[in-house]
């Protein structure tokens, strides 16, 4: 027992230090083409310093890291078997009784311990930075209007409203919606107040709205109910528990948001009648990170004990490489459709993972046992 412990915490050194080199290596390379790809689109802006370009890129490393740890743990880990395999480490903890099973719980779990770091820790950090990096590039390399440029300007949500009944709700659509750093105006506003079981109660037909704390204030407003004349002219303050950052993320990247914050932005994306399935897929793929991680650890394991001695060793490692590249390129394309509601949001995040994880066990057990 103490030599299997004393040959785990060995193999996981040996493995974490194999992950966490192959990292640095991959992000940077990553990160130097998309420094190179900012100075390139920034050349047609002569304002936007080197020194901007840099904050930008350095802003992306976090989140170019992120994506990019899936595969450098299927290549440290490749790395680090195929060395102890080379060495015949590995071939003397088999003869000595050391099952493969036992030597690959510890770097399996440090694998697994990664990804929840990522999850819980990096994520975070990523999606401030990465925000940060948004915004500067949307004011100083892009020539669009941010966000709702994409939506045509034009913005339509649902919130609650209790004000028109109990169980009410609010749909507001504008014709045409302006960010100006902290505040949100909109023009042409219409508001229709429902009640809880969607009878029309109230509609409003404003000239000018805009975002303020915990209200739309709704400028030359005119009420018009059923059977009723217009009502005159007038200020309507209509409580909402929007904001405009709130509005702006619902538009952005859900890379930009915070692990925790997710479950609530999202909440408060279905109550306000905006799409929230992004925000679902990437916060699921979130949780199968750790998942994902100990797949590609299984999978490198897989494809590089094999004794040097039988040969072929540059197919064997070249045939990890892409199974484990095959592996994650399905988990992106899985997300993409994921997106597009082909695919329910909890399989298109899990099933790659999964379906991964089962290779690699059926992998191991022909290896091992076969």
């Amino acid at each position: 027992m103490t030599a299997a412990i004393t040959l785990s915490v060995y193999i996981v050194r040996q493995f974490a230090a194999s992950v966490v080199g192959m990292l640095l290596a991959l992000s940077g390379l990553v990160a130097m083409f998309d420094f190179i790809e900012l100075l390139r689109r920034s050349a047609s802006h002569p304002e936007v310093s080197f020194g901007l370009v840099s904050q930008i890129a350095a802003l992306r490393l976090p989140y170019i890291a992120m994506q990019i740890l899936p595969f450098a743990i299927l290549l440290g880990g490749i790395l680090c078997f195929w060395k102890l395999t080379r060495s015949s480490e590995l071939i003397v903890a088999r003869a000595a009784g050391i099952s493969a099973w036992e030597f690959l719980a510890a770097p399996t779990m440090c694998a697994f311990l990664f990804g929840m770091i990522a999850t819980t820790l990096i994520s975070p950090v990523s999606s401030v930075m990465l925000a940060r990096a948004e915004a500067l590039d949307n004011s100083y390399l892009r020539s669009g209007g941010g966000p709702l440029a994409l939506n045509g300007g034009q913005l339509w949500l649902r919130q609650s409203d209790r004000q028109a009944s109990p169980q009410g709700v609010a749909i507001i659509h504008a014709m045409q919606v302006e960010l100006h750093g902290k505040q949100l105006t909109a023009q042409m506003v219409s508001v229709f107040r429902l009640d809880g079981d969607d009878r029309l109660l109230s509609r409003i037909e404003a000239a000018r709205a805009t975002l303020a704390r915990g209200s739309w204030v709704l400028e030359n407003a005119r009420t018009v109910r059923p059977d009723q004349l217009p009502e005159p002219p007038q200020l309507i303050n209509l409580p909402t528990d929007l904001t405009v950052s709130r509005v702006q993320e619902s538009f952005a990247s859900p890379d930009t948001l915070s692990f925790w914050a997710l479950p609530g932005f999202i909440s408060l994306l279905d109550r306000s009648g905006f799409s929230s399935v992004r925000h679902r897929l990437h916060f699921q793929a979130l949780l199968a990170l750790p998942l994902l991680a100990a797949t590609m650890c299984l999978v490198s394991a897989g494809f590089s004990m094999r004794p040097a001695r039988r040969g072929g060793v540059a197919k064997m490692i070249g045939s990890g490489v892409a199974a484990g590249f095959a592996l994650f390129v399905v988990s992106k394309i899985a997300e993409e459709i994921g997106q597009s509601g082909a695919l329910p949001v909890i399989l298109a995040a899990w099933a790659p993972a999964a379906a991964g994880l089962m290779f690699a066990v059926a992998l191991l057990l022909h290896t091992e046992d076969g």
